[in-house]
């Protein structure tokens, strides 16, 4: 079977790529209640509108998917087949938006935490730095 899809099948693809409550952000905040931590989503008075937030702690936590947000991993190195200058250029404009809003935050005085979907796989290793954290 080929990875390729028609512009529509790929249209419709995209379509269905949610923007919060991904599978990754459900771990995190599974993680963090069984932690004992409180939060809030989704602040959209923050640059960035960080995934999770502890306004107590000044801590803002960004949940990226690897792919969207060009981690160094495997997955996140992938460039696609079809529209590789579009995309090329999507996963720079996201990451230089991320660095942005990072050094906003930092300016602000919060803390800044990146959990990128690929460390998800290592709960143990994930559940030791969130320790560390709070």
């Amino acid at each position: 079977m080929s990875d390729v899809f028609d512009p529509a099948t790929r249209s419709a693809v995209m379509r269905r790529v949610k923007g919060r409550d991904t599978g990754p952000e459900r771990t995190m905040r599974r993680l963090l209640t069984r932690l004992g931590a409180r939060y809030r989503l989704q602040r959209a008075d923050l640059p960035g509108k960080p995934d999770i937030v502890m306004p107590g702690r000044r801590l803002a936590i960004f949940v990226h998917g690897c792919f969207w947000h060009g981690h160094a991993c495997a997955r996140g190195a992938r460039v696609p087949k079809q529209n590789a200058a579009y995309w090329t250029a999507k996963i720079e404009r996201n990451r230089l938006r991320d660095s942005v809003n990072l050094a906003a935050l930092e300016a602000g005085g919060w803390r800044v935490e990146t959990v990128w979907e690929c460390e998800m796989r290592d709960a143990a290793a994930l559940e030791a730095r969130v320790k560390v954290w709070l």
